[in-house]
């Protein structure tokens, strides 16, 4: 038997030549993980800046905003280095330093004394965000066999909405649970962040030793230093990579906004409604956690008809999905009331179905052996809407309403479904049934 054809298989997902099971479950245990620990931060934050700093209600839209701009500055300096990183010494360690980096955020975060010390720590964070999301995108691509990847990005848009779960709901709690059994709420928030920086840490020993090692092209086929860092511009001659940047663009402003300015719109809500920083904190975790469980429930019902369509025509519907959620935001008024939960649902199964669509894109259009840079040229765009969506949207979330921010993606994202249709007519690249087995 042919050794490039032959390949394992874990579940339902058949695993590119190479991937054996064990890496594939370790990835799994990362994609669990991953974004789990990246999206705490903005809980952990809506609790120190109520809690320790005691900003006003008034200027936390604009100072989350502020927060993640010096964010997205950092891991636009990175994303292509990081991607240059991965393809020449390997997903494994850069993975694992990203698990590193966010473990001496988290530890570092809750010993802020000012605003000013909360965007430096913050940057630290921003490096385990660029490693850690940048591996997870990349290898993603790189462990599934091209008939499978659908459904492992499918697999792993569930993991990372159970994740993300499972982590916030647990140490979103963990604060209240902390002050009623007698702590300070400065401690409170201490040991919150010091155990997540600890999952953080064995995250970063489990991925160590689980993931394959090495590069995915041997080192003949390895291009120059040089043309790595500019063939994701080149690539993006390419209509549907170039498309695949622009849903890019919107689909991690999707996260940010969810992640920054749902629990932030929570908890304002419920502090103006008289609720302690710690109640609150966690009465806006829960609207977040309504939205992602709603994603957890829905990725194993939009990846299976990924794999089966187009994939220009899936982001076609995925973008539609997305626009419809963040648009029906406007028809919220208290986000608290039981009333307002459909809507939370319609924003879930839109914000994972724009990340599962784009992902599935650059996936099938990424060259192999320039795949870390494009991903890394991907997730700049990425960077670049989160900068102006979060930015712009902090500024609207203070002066407007809190649903501005959701309001301006929905747009955004229609936007990306107009150009998707017009790929689609003139440049729809593979059907389902060409893809190779």
């Amino acid at each position: 038997m042919n050794k490039k054809a032959s390949s394992h298989s874990i579940g339902p997902v058949t695993l590119a030549p190479s991937v054996l099971p064990r890496h594939a479950l370790t990835y799994l245990y990362a994609a669990f993980f991953s974004i789990g620990l990246v999206t705490f931060v903005s809980i952990g934050q809506s609790y120190i800046l109520n809690e320790n700093l005691k900003i006003p209600t008034s200027l936390q839209g604009a100072i989350s905003g502020d927060l993640v701009f010096w964010t997205e500055v950092v891991t636009l300096l990175f994303f292509v280095p990081a991607g240059v990183l991965m393809d020449r010494i390997g997903r494994k360690a850069v993975y694992s330093a990203g698990f590193l980096l966010l473990a001496l955020a988290y530890a570092l975060y809750p010993l802020s004394q000012s605003v000013a010390d909360l965007t430096l720590y913050r940057m630290i964070y921003a490096l385990g965000i660029v490693a850690v999301t940048g591996a997870l995108s990349t290898v993603m691509i790189d462990y599934p066999a091209e008939r499978s990847r659908g459904k492992l990005i499918a697999i792993t848009g569930f993991l990372n909405g159970l994740g993300i779960v499972a982590l916030n709901s647990f140490f979103g709690g963990l604060p209240q649970k902390l002050v009623a059994k007698g702590f300070s709420g400065n401690d409170a928030g201490l040991y919150t962040h010091l155990a997540v920086a600890g999952v953080a840490l064995v995250s970063a020993l489990v991925v160590g030793f689980g993931l394959k090692g090495g590069t995915e092209v041997s080192k003949e086929d390895r291009p120059s230093l040089r043309a790595l860092v500019t063939s994701g511009i080149n690539c993006a001659k390419n209509p549907r990579i170039l498309l695949s940047y622009a849903a890019a663009f919107v689909a991690r402003g999707d996260q940010s906004i969810i992640g920054t300015f749902l629990p932030l719109w929570g908890t304002t809500t419920g502090i103006a409604m008289g609720m302690a920083p710690a109640e609150a904190v966690k009465k806006g975790m829960m609207i977040f956690i309504i939205s992602q469980g709603a994603a957890l429930l829905w990725a194993p019902v939009i990846g299976p008809l990924i794999d089966r369509w187009n994939r220009v025509t899936a982001l076609i519907v995925c973008m539609m999905l997305a626009s419809i959620g963040y648009l029906s935001l406007g028809l919220v008024g208290n986000p608290h009331e039981p009333a307002s939960i459909i809507f939370f649902v319609l924003l879930g199964i839109g914000q994972i179905s724009s990340f599962l669509g784009a992902q599935s894109l650059i996936g099938q259009e990424a060259p192999k052996a320039e795949r870390g840079s494009v991903i890394g040229m991907f997730n700049i765009s990425g960077a670049i809407g989160i900068l102006v969506i979060t930015t712009i949207g902090g500024r609207l979330f203070d002066s407007m309403s809190p649903k501005a921010p959701f309001i301006v993606v929905g747009v955004i994202n229609a936007l990306v479904m107009l150009a998707a249709v017009y790929v689609r007519i003139k440049a729809p690249g593979r059907g389902y049934a060409s893809l190779p087995t």
